[in-house]
């Protein structure tokens, strides 16, 4: 989403020290459903507001797929009280900043504004939830920048991995489709289905409203009422996606990038969903193997062996299923299955013998530091408050959740490694150039 003046980055970090500490807020509902959380820090004079909705890439028509990232677009046309393009012009005429976001689970906008500009964010959130204008003009327009947005970033060079990844990983699950969607599906929806789409998904009920900051906390509870109590609530969307079958055996893939030169190999996994404890001893054994110049898979492989110009262990992190995958472009003449039996070395080591309390110790103080910093400003802060209430169910893991990574133990790192990243749990897929006659 296009960015707003940034007046306030200096700001937004006053304030804060660099060790973690307690959020209060308070939460409520609407009468319509619209869940409220309230973080008051009156440190600096910066408010954010912003609005999660539960509505993300998995959702909607696999025929229609992209709608999600479509209206993270298409909501700031303008509304009834709004002129077209006077959203984006609005914010940085009153000193804010704002963006917005979306993902396979949910949809983010915010706003940033000197604090005394609290009301006027409320009213834009309002304004969009309540009567946002969707017409022929306005999806014609968004349906040009979502093509430029797909030029630039997915039709890149390597940008068509987590495409590639997620059809093959996934066969039945509205994950297997990218999250920007198929650019004939949007080109074939008519209006009256972008208008049913909003309908179902961005109810109140469907959304939390989170503002933090330089405010009072009834002032601030009257104005919500204020602004949010007229919109009308919405049915409840109800969710029955498919299951997939486990994997039992290696598959074996290959996807083409016509905008790469130099192919890369990726071996990937279907991993349990966020917040489960499972997915959080991965995501410290993706930091071990690739986080930074020192971990295990850089060192051995771009630096000491030179047979890699990069490798990467992440795990993405989904309601439904996480995605574990290993990722490495080779140096020179090196082999995709070279640098893939390299990788495994290194991952069987995991399975076979617990890490050493040096590297353990490092693992703790990087997520400490990260938890640290993601909770380091007002805009960080509101973003975990929504993340945790949406997608976690428990909006206190803002301050418990670091416990949860302390308390993961060589022994979980070394059984979780064994139970989900064997050779037959994945799926290997070759990223190869793609010629002209392919």
């Amino acid at each position: 989403m296009k960015k707003g003046l940034f007046t306030l980055a200096i700001l937004l970090l006053v304030g804060f020290n660099s060790t973690a500490q307690q959020v209060e807020f308070e939460e409520f509902d609407l009468d319509n459903g619209l869940h409220v959380i309230l973080h008051q820090d009156n440190t600096a004079p910066v408010v954010i507001t912003s609005v999660m909705y539960d509505v993300g890439g998995k959702d909607g028509d696999r025929a229609r797929t992209g709608f999600a990232h479509f209206f993270e677009h298409l909501l700031f046309e303008g509304s009834e009280n709004i002129g077209r393009g006077e959203f984006m012009k609005i914010i940085p005429a009153n000193g804010g900043t704002f963006n917005a976001n979306t993902s396979q689970d949910r949809t983010y906008y915010y706003e940033i504004f000197p604090s005394n500009k609290l009301e006027l964010g409320l009213w834009l959130e309002s304004e969009r939830m309540l009567h946002p204008v969707i017409d022929q003009v306005g999806v014609d327009t968004q349906n040009e920048v979502v093509k430029e947005e797909k030029r630039q970033r997915y039709d890149a060079p390597y940008g068509g991995i987590l495409e590639a990844i997620g059809s093959n990983l996934f066969k039945v699950h509205p994950y297997k489709d990218p999250n920007i969607g198929y650019m004939e599906h949007l080109d074939a929806a008519t209006l009256e289905e972008f208008n049913a789409y909003f309908d179902k998904y961005y109810g109140p009920n469907n959304a939390v409203l989170v503002v933090a900051g330089d405010i009072d906390i009834e002032e601030t509870k009257k104005l919500v009422r204020d602004y949010f109590s007229a919109v009308k609530k919405r049915p409840e969307v109800v969710r029955n996606f498919p299951k997939e079958e486990p994997i039992t055996e290696t598959i074996k893939a290959q996807a083409f990038d016509k905008n790469i030169q130099v192919p890369a190999i990726i071996a990937t996994y279907r991993t349990p969903g966020h917040g489960t404890r499972d997915a959080y001893i991965l995501d410290m054994i993706s930091s071990y193997l690739s986080g930074g110049k020192s971990s295990v898979l850089y060192k051995k492989l771009v630096d000491q062996q030179k047979q890699a110009l990069a490798v990467q262990a992440v795990n993405i992190s989904q309601m439904d299923y996480s995605i574990f995958a290993l990722f490495a472009i080779p140096l020179g003449e090196v082999e995709l299955s070279t640098l893939l039996s390299e990788i495994d070395v290194e991952v069987a080591k995991m399975q076979n013998e617990l890490i050493s309390e040096r590297d353990h110790q490092k693992l703790l103080n990087q997520f400490e530091n990260q938890f640290v910093n993601a909770n380091s400003s007002i805009a960080g802060i509101a973003g975990s408050l929504a993340t945790y209430y949406l997608l976690y169910g428990d909006v206190n893991l803002i301050n418990k959740e670091i416990d949860i990574y302390r308390s993961i133990t060589r022994e979980e790192i070394q059984a979780v490694a064994k139970k989900y990243l064997s050779p037959n749990q994945r799926v290997e897929i070759e990223y190869l150039p793609k010629k002209e006659d392919q």
